[in-house]
């Protein structure tokens, strides 16, 4: 018996649902409490058959099914394993951070650059500043657990910081201790095709479909101190938004 099976038990048979549905319902439950993490690899058909004493047509059902609900991948040759992709609700103005700790995910980041400069001609007109005004640039690749998962290039309003140092883990923390933090944001969402450069540090491949998200954050009296380029992998990102009437 695999090590899964011996961790979430066998199918209880109880109810009217089919044996699909009944497998699907428990490989959801183990992907949720984290018995199967991201990028997790299930046991092949045959032992998953063997493991909750179905047939392998009723365990192809169950997989099928989650591999359309996005929560397993097949990988040709390698088997199925559990979706690394995460959801981000576009309407919330919430952090990367934020984001992954309320998925379970463990996040962390790899300075690519910190630096003290003053805005560019792009950065002035995005961020309404006078030429000169100083700023501080912050380029970072964000990971989810182990796994790459967009490249961020923010700049901030040197006046909204103590000082570069202030910033570790997570940015908007830092606004936040610094009674800075954005409360507005004018977010734009566009697709984008990975550069090589890029693929190189997401362990993509150049072409690859990416997502770039630029992000302008305000403070409550409308001053804007934050203009943000991030580069999602599109395979490991989908952005939801809710509506209404």
């Amino acid at each position: 018996m695999s090590s899964l099976a011996k961790a979430i038990g066998p199918l209880d048979g109880q109810g009217n649902l089919p044996l699909y549905q009944e497998l699907q319902r428990v490989l959801r439950k183990a992907i949720d409490s984290r018995v199967l993490a991201p990028d997790d690899a299930l046991p092949s058909e045959r032992d998953l058959a063997a493991d909750f004493a179905v047939s392998r047509i009723t365990v192809r059902k169950a997989l099928d099914g989650l591999v359309a609900d996005g929560l397993l991948v097949r990988r040709q040759g390698a088997g199925n394993f559990v979706s690394a992709r995460v959801d981000k609700n576009f309407a919330m103005l919430t952090s990367f951070s934020e984001d992954m700790r309320a998925r379970g995910r463990t996040p962390r980041s790899v300075w690519l650059k910190r630096a003290a400069g003053t805005v560019t001609p792009e950065e002035a007109l995005a961020l309404r500043l006078s030429p000169g005004t100083p700023v501080f640039r912050f380029n970072r690749i964000r990971y989810a657990d182990d796994a790459p998962m967009a490249l961020e290039y923010a700049t901030i309003v040197a006046t909204a910081l103590p000082s570069l140092e202030a910033v570790d883990a997570s940015l908007y923390e830092a606004l936040e201790l610094a009674g800075h933090r954005p409360v507005h944001a004018l977010q734009r969402l566009r697709a984008v095709l990975i550069t090589s450069d890029q693929a190189e540090l997401l362990k993509a491949k150049p072409g690859d479909a990416g997502l770039l998200v630029e992000r302008l954050g305000s403070l409550p009296d409308g001053r804007a101190i934050e203009f943000s380029q991030s580069f999602y992998r599109g395979d490991t990102y989908d952005f939801v938004a809710e509506l209404s009437t």
